[in-house]
């Protein structure tokens, strides 16, 4: 049973399952969803895929401001990135702002509620 697909341990108020990649982060996405504006779908979404990996974990400021609710979408530029963390951003700021913002046209986005 070592599958995280397998393991749904974490359980939420609202009796729906979550399933973490490891330890960092289950503690990733608790800590950062204590900090945010709101604990809503979206800023739930957005830091739990951000979580999945190292990089974006590392890397967290730089994608999204956590006090003002903005995604910085010129993160996709930086030299950090790999092809597996642009996805995962691109995938969180699809789920964060219903669509993939451009990056050439708005340098950093506010979302969320």
């Amino acid at each position: 049973m070592n599958n995280t697909a397998l393991r749904a341990e974490a359980q939420s108020a609202d009796n729906t399952h979550m399933v973490f990649k490891d330890n960092e982060h289950e503690k990733f996405y608790y800590e950062k969803l204590e900090q945010a504006r709101y604990q809503d779908c979206y800023h739930k979404a957005l830091i739990y895929i951000l979580g999945i990996s190292e990089d974006t974990r590392n890397h967290f400021s730089l994608i999204y401001d956590i006090k003002s609710g903005c995604i910085k979408t010129e993160c996709l530029h930086q030299g950090w990135k790999t092809s597996g963390s642009v996805r995962i951003v691109r995938l969180a700021f699809n789920l964060y702002m219903d669509r993939v913002p451009s990056v050439e046209i708005l340098p950093s986005l506010c979302g969320g509620a």
